[in-house]
């Protein structure tokens, strides 16, 4: 009951951040690039609800702004990773001829930590949206094309495949319609802590100055802005740091209660728990 409440909850929260960075051109009170001097590192308050910047902008407007280039990343390089490895892993696991080339490949991106590759991949293409999408999508890949050869292994050989195949059914037909209906749900559950790492890995690229341009305002250079004033104007970083953790962080349970979900070792104990007869003290 508790688990299925804290997934409520984050699925709530990215929710509400979601639809906050989408309609804020509709009910944010001030614009995030509006300048003024005289309104510099003011405090929280009622005008102000997350305090001003070092140009009098509003933090608050910037950090809700900010959510749209965090969440397009996110979203853009779970799709696209998530596309690019499923194939890998699929041919890599079903096809034995081509699992050694392809998976020594994977395994050279996963020698590099996948921040440090995304690093030297941006520093390499050039801070904008694209080349972090890029760079991101080459990263985190990898992860996706293990998990879904791991689990093409594991039904490979199961007697519904292997009747498909006396059958003389195309090795396409058998993959997509049999094999990769059923290795959905480690697809869905990584794809949703890769939605997570990459949002982690935009804010970190924006922070050490090669995300996009800083003019766009976003949670990564918004914390780089800030590191200077942290003593006199705490708010600063607080406020776009506490985003970035709520926002991962609903990501991952989200991710958590998902694999829960599909895994059907925990639905089996969970049903045998409703199930399981109460205790009745012996009658004396």
């Amino acid at each position: 009951m508790m688990s299925k409440k804290r997934n409520i909850i984050a699925l709530t929260i990215f929710l509400l951040v979601a639809l906050a960075t989408i309609t804020a051109n509709l009910w944010l009170p001030v614009s995030p690039a509006a300048i003024d001097a005289n309104q510099r590192l003011l405090a929280p308050s009622g005008t102000h609800w997350f305090g001003t910047d070092d140009f009098g902008r509003d933090i608050f407007a910037r950090v809700i702004v900010a959510a749209r280039v965090s969440l397009a990343v996110g979203v853009i390089v779970a799709v696209v990773a998530t596309v690019i490895g499923t194939l890998i892993g699929l041919v890599s696991g079903y096809f034995r001829s081509t699992d050694f080339i392809l998976m020594r490949i994977v395994d050279g991106f996963l020698a590099f930590p996948a921040l440090l590759l995304a690093l030297a991949l941006v520093a390499a293409l050039g801070g904008s949206i694209t080349n972090i999408v890029i760079a991101l999508t080459i990263a985190f890949f990898p992860v996706m094309a293990r998990v879904v050869r791991s689990a093409v292994l594991q039904i490979k050989n199961a007697q519904y495949i292997e009747a498909a195949k006396t059958t003389g059914t195309n090795n396409m037909v058998i993959i997509f319609r049999y094999i990769l209906p059923n290795v959905l749900s480690p697809i869905i559950v990584q794809s949703t802590f890769i939605f997570a790492k990459a949002i982690l890995a935009e804010a970190a690229l924006s922070f050490l100055g090669v995300g996009v341009n800083p003019s766009t305002p976003t949670w990564g250079n918004m914390l780089q802005e800030s590191q200077i004033y942290i003593t006199i104007a705490p708010w600063f970083s607080i406020f776009p740091g506490i985003a970035i953790v709520i926002t991962v962080l609903s990501l991952n349970i989200l991710g958590d209660g998902l694999r829960d979900a599909f895994d059907p070792h925990s639905v089996k104990k969970k049903r045998k728990r409703k199930r399981k007869p109460k205790q009745t003290a012996p009658a004396a």
